[in-house]
């Protein structure tokens, strides 16, 4: 259970990484509309402040497991905590770009300068998981090629980027634009399931 506890870490790790600035090919599949995917992710891009509270889970051809999910964005800073992560307790990861602290029940509090940073310290493992901050907007990373999938209303179905399958089953309507309420992420031996029950999001003054 101790790996399965590491892979939910790796995961809301990657949620954390900071904006990239450029945006590289997007390849849209079948009869998408261009334009309306545009202004639909044009209008997500805007939220850099966000409430979520769901649930994760992590499945290894070896072992599953969930967690209970609450995450505070806001611009640059995040406050995320995991309660009863697969069986291993509570764990909270919070700082921002230039510093992020891990604090493990039973195990200490540990920090770094990036979360890329930290998980390569205390796991020793070097994933491509900064996507995961776009992807669970329902966009695609802007620092890698993708291919696209939309459905019937400009929204992203399905996702290809960088050796991971994201798949979006279910969206929740907000003020700002829909937001994925589930979504599952295939790749590398890992299937990640992200449902969120309760999106907040808002606009801040960078």
């Amino acid at each position: 259970m101790r790996a399965l506890q590491h892979l939910a870490l790796a995961a809301l790790l990657g949620l954390l990484t900071a904006c990239a600035t450029h945006t590289p090919q997007e390849q849209l599949q079948g009869d998408a509309d261009p334009k309306r995917w545009q202004a639909h992710s044009q209008q997500i891009k805007t939220i850099n402040a966000w409430q979520i509270s769901g649930k994760l889970g992590v499945r290894t051809p070896a072992e599953s497991g969930s967690a209970t999910l609450f995450w505070l964005q806001r611009n640059d800073y995040f406050d995320i905590r995991l309660a009863g992560p697969l069986g291993q307790g509570a764990a909270r990861l919070h700082g921002h770009r230039q510093q992020v602290t891990l604090e493990l029940a039973n195990q200490g509090q540990f920090s770094a300068a990036s979360p890329e940073a930290l998980l390569e310290e205390r796991l020793g493992w070097r994933l491509p998981v900064s996507h995961l901050l776009w992807w669970i907007r329902g966009l695609p990373a802007p620092d890698s090629p993708s291919q696209l999938t939309l459905d019937s209303d400009s929204r992203l179905s399905q996702l290809r980027q960088d050796g991971w399958d994201i798949r979006y089953t279910r969206y929740q309507p907000s003020e700002l634009g829909d937001l994925p309420a589930r979504l599952t992420l295939s790749g590398h031996d890992i299937s990640i399931t992200l449902v969120v029950k309760e999106w907040q999001p808002r606009l801040l003054g960078r």
